[in-house]
Parts: C-alpha cells; structure tokens; sequence
C-alpha cells in the first residue's frame, strides 16, 4: 500500500520503525475469556496478592 500510495518500497521492520518514529504504537486488543469471574478476581487480588508477592524480609528493612 505504501508504495502504490507514496511510491516507496519498506521492509515490514523499515515500517515498524516509521511509524514508532511517527509516535505510531500498535494496538493490541485484549482478550478475555468468557467465563471470566471479575468478583473471584478481585478476591484473590486482595486476600492472595501478598501472600504470592511476598514482604520483604526483616534484614531487608535495613
């Protein structure tokens, strides 16, 4: 399309670059499953997230 358009000839990385250095980003939809609980996952963000990220530990404290 680009070179049908402006008649230049890019790579499929030679337009990446282009369009980054235009202030271009792709978009990339988000795909959720169906069966998605948000209230069980809400849940275990507040009672489980800790617990799996862990504190740091008393030496650690300084």
């Amino acid at each position: 399309m680009i070179h049908r358009l402006f008649g230049y000839r890019y790579t499929p990385r030679g337009v990446s670059y282009l369009l980054h250095r235009l202030g271009w980003s792709p978009q990339v939809p988000v795909h959720r499953a169906v069966e998605r609980d948000e209230q069980a996952v809400a849940r275990w963000r507040t009672e489980q997230w800790l617990r799996v990220r862990g504190r740091p530990s008393s030496w650690a404290r300084g």
